[in-house]
């Protein structure tokens, strides 16, 4: 990247006189460069973008702060890169998007971070201030646009003001329930200068202290608890946000029920704990008599809470008291951190462990992972979807990060890889973005350059973004991606045949397009598999290669996923 020096104030220049008149120099910086120090005042070491004119003075800045500038090819990939990297480092994300389009193309991803509780910022370009609303280059409304979508959208005023404006944007984006925030910049004040002293300081702008639990309603919780039989948790994305992460593993070792994650919570739990299931979540819902719900509101995930036992006792944590008992009746809601309810949870009931209750619960998985387990081993050609996600997770290791870009090959691969923490599993979460993964993936091997990353696909989602490839390949970013491809949008294909009949499919069927050379012709390695033996040759390649490599499988039929209709 060239270096623009037009407008750079970064040397010494005669400022006012200071102390009393003495008369002394103060270091002068253009805003982009005090935006900059805000930035890495966060441990904030790499940003998002797709280049722009109004945003370039940003790009000079993160050069002097020695802040990776990595650019993307759409200004979506860019925002869900920031969204990736919140996920997997636990400091918020930054996405640098230019005015007009470029703000408007981030939109889906402020939206999906925003849905699934994630930190980042997003700043947008402007015209220069002084012509606002005269129709400058892509003048528009941003800030109206974002509020929407966003915990805070605004404009920066002055330059003297961009430290303390990100210093808001920050605390927005990081305290109470985590989420994007926007912020516009306008050409001019990005380019004029500003004092040293107005760029961010390193620290008192923001707490990271959550709430303790009300004692009281530990109590009462504790109380249900330990009078129900059948017990169970779901706990949440909320939990990857807590200090007190590992709570949900330490709870479990103290009282053994049964357990089940969602979203970022993914991983909490040790594969080898009694507690993990993957399979009985709606059929443990509707048996036990005690439901501890975290950080999960009762969305279409839980049947708006219709999925749960109409006569079970049920306790509500969220950070966000205004969820609690939203579309449900909830027996106590506790508004608090995920983790340190856990934690106070865990000290005031008995050791327990998993009795009759949990041996029922393992028992009906088992059932249920036995069926899996005849397809997961199946030798059929093409390979069926649930063998190439048994072939895939030989190459998960215990710090794997995995994305899940796609609608039924990753619900798939969502119960078969053994995500585990530090692993990390990201999918498109709440709001079912595609799109998400090439700048998931991305976040993800920059933040942790020695974890394997791969990038689970549909082929339909692999046409949103096909083009970030390039991205990868000239960045140098290694990424293994693999598709599951049966030339269909096959989670909206099976609805629709259901209700309309085989005469009415429209719009859901594609082509087993050859996705492996649109990759190879970006500068990545492509490869082609429609037999066990050949996905077999393909991921040992593609994971021992040093370019981004895709696997494109052609993939039979399954019923795992038969019923599932989404809408």
């Amino acid at each position: 990247m060239k270096r623009s020096h037009g407008a750079r104030y970064t040397g010494s220049v005669a400022g006012p006189p200071a102390n009393g008149g003495r008369g002394e120099e103060e270091r002068m910086f253009h805003g982009g460069r005090i935006v900059a120090r805000a930035i890495k005042a966060e441990g904030v070491d790499h940003v998002f973008t797709l280049c722009g004119g109004h945003i370039q003075n940003i790009y000079d800045g993160c050069i002097d702060e020695g802040i990776r500038v990595v650019d993307t090819r759409h200004e979506q990939t860019a925002g869900h890169a920031a969204d990736g990297w919140a996920r997997v480092t636990g400091k918020p994300g930054v996405a640098l998007v230019t005015a007009g389009p470029g703000v408007t193309d981030a939109v889906t991803a402020a939206a999906n971070a925003q849905r699934a509780g994630v930190p980042m910022l997003i700043i947008g370009g402007a015209g220069p201030s002084v012509n606002k609303h005269q129709g400058s280059l892509q003048d528009m409304d941003h800030v109206e646009l974002m509020k929407p979508i966003t915990k805070w959208s605004a404009t920066v005023t002055e330059t003297r003001r961009l430290g303390e404006f990100m210093q808001m944007a920050f605390r927005h984006a990081t305290t109470g329930v985590p989420g994007p925030v926007f912020l516009e910049m306008p050409l001019d004040i990005l380019m004029m200068g500003g004092k040293e002293q107005d760029a961010a300081p390193p620290s008192s702008y923001r707490t990271s202290v959550t709430p303790a639990p009300d004692p009281k309603a530990i109590e009462e919780a504790a109380k249900i608890f330990e009078a129900a039989e059948k017990p169970m948790l779901v706990v949440g994305s909320q939990l990857r946000w807590s200090e007190e992460k590992d709570a949900l593993k330490a709870f479990l070792a103290h009282a053994e029920v049964p357990a089940f994650v969602n979203g970022m919570a993914r991983g909490a739990v040790p594969l080898e704990s009694p507690c993990y299931l993957k399979r009985t979540r709606s059929w443990c819902l509707k048996q036990a008599d005690a439901v501890f719900i975290f950080g999960t509101p009762f969305d279409f995930r839980l049947k708006y809470g219709k999925a749960i036992n109409p006569d079970a006792k049920v306790v509500q944590v969220d950070l966000d008291a205004s969820t609690i008992a939203h579309n449900r009746g909830v027996d106590l809601g506790i508004p608090g951190d995920t983790g340190k309810v856990l934690a106070a949870l865990q000290a005031s009931v008995k050791a327990r462990k998993g009795g009759d209750w949990l041996a029922e619960v393992r028992a009906e998985e088992k059932k249920k992972l036995d069926a899996m387990a005849v397809e997961m081993e199946a030798d059929g050609d093409p390979p069926n979807p649930l063998r190439v996600c048994a072939e895939v997770a030989k190459y998960v290791e215990e710090d794997t990060i995995v994305v899940g870009d796609g609608g039924d090959f990753v619900a798939t691969a969502a119960y078969t890889l053994p995500v585990q923490w530090p692993g990390v599993w990201m999918d498109p979460g709440p709001l079912g973005t595609l799109g998400v993964g090439p700048g998931y993936a991305m976040a993800a091997k920059l933040a942790r350059p020695k974890s394997r990353v791969i990038l689970m696909y549909g082929d339909g989602s692999f046409g949103l973004h096909g083009m970030e490839w390039e991205a990868m390949a000239r960045q140098g970013i290694k990424v293994v991606g693999v598709i599951g491809n049966d030339a269909c949008w096959t989670q909206i294909y099976r609805g629709q045949r259901q209700i309309f009949g085989d005469e009415r499919v429209v719009a859901t069927q594609l082509d087993y397009t050859p996705y492996e050379k649109v990759v190879e012709a970006c500068g990545g390695r492509g490869f082609f598999a429609d037999t066990v033996e050949g996905v077999q040759k393909a991921l040992k390649e593609a994971f021992e290669c040093p370019e981004p490599a895709l696997v494109n499988v052609k993939i039979g039929q399954s019923d795992f996923r038969k019923g599932a209709i989404s809408v």
